[in-house]
């Protein structure tokens, strides 16, 4: 089992099998991955608004890698160990004009930059945010000829954004190419359920994983097998619900009036208490049985900000 690096030098913001490997390793091997934040680069402490808004969005989710693993076919099952993501001690989030899951109440640029400690982050007071980095896309190149961007996750993994990929948990990807053709980035300090406002805590990380082939085994798609979350993660919480025969109007009416809750109960400017639900509140599927009403509920923990009662 040997161990390689691989920089950030070069990388890619499409899906493309005819990418040529980086590098190549053995099944057991272990790759420390530097990745760029989720820009491709563009984006620094200190950055301003009007600067964000003349940056290069072809280069978003540059992703490091390719790496081809040796003796890897399709119809084999990859799986990635995820040993040890760690944060360069800043991110940012952002609120980009027609994007986002509160588009229509959110129109403004707004760009927020974040001071991370090991932990935790106090940047966004009162809330005492706690960090647990993790790569928002990680994936095996597609089984079809063509380059695809990024953004929209499928059977080969890519931009899931699931935040259970941290260290200590294990990632299962069907291999499509000879090779697999893995690669990795768009690194996330923390994120919520959701990731409402488009992004997380944006940031650079370096990733540590070793691979693992599982020959003459078949897989759909992605699966995750979590790790066990730190006690700070886990909390009793305000919890929004909210019911509709569309979920998806139920998941915005409930992050609205989450958002209505940390300003009434902390005094968070709106756009503030947007960006947090997006890094700390966590969307559910409450019930699916009581058709045609659907029950989405988004929770905040408690522990991550100052006792309040609501009357």
């Amino acid at each position: 089992m040997t161990e390689h690096g691989l920089d950030a030098i070069s990388t890619h913001s499409r899906w493309n099998r005819a990418l040529p490997p980086r590098l190549e390793i053995d099944p057991g091997d272990t790759v420390h991955f530097r990745c760029v934040e989720a820009a491709g680069g563009q984006v620094h402490p200190g950055t301003l608004l009007e600067e964000l808004s003349r940056i290069d969005r072809g280069r978003v989710h540059s992703l490091t890698g390719p790496v081809y693993v040796r003796g890897a076919q399709p119809g084999d099952v990859l799986e990635i160990e995820i040993l040890d993501l760690t944060h360069h001690g800043w991110g940012y989030s952002t609120i980009v004009e027609g994007l986002g899951f509160l588009k229509e109440r959110f129109r403004q640029p707004y760009l927020f930059h974040w001071e991370l400690l090991p932990y935790e982050t106090r940047s966004l007071a009162p809330a005492v945010v706690p960090l647990r980095p993790f790569c928002g896309v990680m994936g095996v190149a597609p089984a079809i000829d063509g380059e695809f961007r990024t953004r929209p996750p499928g059977p080969f993994g890519g931009n899931m954004d699931v935040r259970e990929l941290c260290a200590g948990a294990r990632l299962y990807l069907p291999v499509l190419n000879p090779g697999v053709l893995f690669s990795c980035g768009d690194g996330h300090a923390a994120q919520g359920d959701g990731e409402v406002c488009i992004n997380g805590i944006e940031c650079p990380v370096d990733v540590a994983l070793r691979f693992h082939l599982h020959r003459g085994h078949t897989l759909s798609g992605p699966l995750i097998e979590s790790a066990e979350p730190p006690r700070s993660v886990t909390s009793d919480s305000w919890i929004v619900v909210e019911s509709d025969p569309d979920p998806l109007l139920a998941a915005r009416n409930a992050t609205s009036r989450m958002v209505d809750l940390l300003i009434h109960l902390w005094g968070f400017a709106d756009v503030d208490a947007y960006i947090l639900c997006s890094v700390a509140m966590h969307l559910r599927l409450s019930q699916v049985v009581n058709e045609p009403m659907i029950t989405v509920s988004a929770a905040i923990a408690k522990n991550i900000l100052p006792e309040r009662r609501f009357f």
